[in-house]
């Protein structure tokens, strides 16, 4: 029998979001720090360490950085300067594998989600500064056939119940043509593509393979974002 890859992730994950999530505080946290490093931390970093080889290999101008801080995880403390939500802690893991010059979430990049009930890779950019955003519309405007192939067989993200909804212009923007055959996409402020997996993919050997699959199907948006804004 061939050996498998033992599983980066295991349903502790899980339980530990679920358990935070009914009691989301710094004191409860504390208590529980070693849960979460052992079954959340160390497995995403370790995670984001093995996808490296093969990311270099698939796209070598996007970088998976294992460092626990400043590298591709994102950070479990929420921004509660502006939310009437004040609970400190996130109730999901995640991770943004960014263009190589890229200096925040606002660059192309893969994204991989771990949360109770809700696994998603994706890819894409989300919302981007006016001035990127523009690029991108004129890309689009100018170059539709290599727009048409670079999004073919996607679905571009459109918001659901537990996300914020992306926001979509009623009219195209002044200065590009609303007869246009991607007018839909020019109005659009962010151009993401999210694709549902399970916790029970998360869990077994071979969700690294199933994750870059997504890559590989996201690969040709993130490239022809990427011409379009550099």
């Amino acid at each position: 029998m061939a050996n498998l890859t033992p599983p980066h992730f295991g349903p502790g994950l899980f339980a530990f979001f679920v358990a935070l999530r009914g009691n989301n505080s710094r004191e409860w946290f504390q208590e529980n720090k070693a849960w979460y490093e052992r079954d959340v931390r160390d497995p995403m970093l370790h995670f984001i360490s093995d996808l490296a080889p093969r990311l270099r290999e698939l796209a070598p101008e996007y970088v998976a950085d294992p460092r626990p801080v400043g590298g591709s995880m994102f950070r479990l403390h929420r921004d509660t300067r502006f939310s009437k939500d004040k609970t400190p802690y996130k109730l999901a893991v995640a991770a943004h594998f960014r263009h190589a010059t890229g200096k925040d979430v606002h660059a192309p990049g893969f994204y991989l989600h771990l949360g109770p009930g809700e696994v998603v890779g994706g890819a894409g950019l989300w919302q981007p500064p006016p001035p990127t955003l523009l690029a991108v519309r004129t890309a689009i405007s100018e170059k539709p056939e290599q727009w048409a192939a670079a999004r073919a067989g996607l679905t571009l993200w459109t918001g659901d119940p537990t996300h914020s909804p992306s926001p979509i212009l009623k009219r195209v923007p002044a200065g590009f043509d609303p007869a246009h055959p991607f007018e839909a996409d020019l109005r659009r402020k962010d151009f993401v593509v999210m694709e549902a997996l399970s916790e029970a993919d998360a869990v077994v050997h071979d969700f690294m393979d199933r994750y870059v699959g997504v890559i590989r199907k996201t690969l040709p948006l993130n490239q022809f974002l990427l011409k379009a804004v550099m």
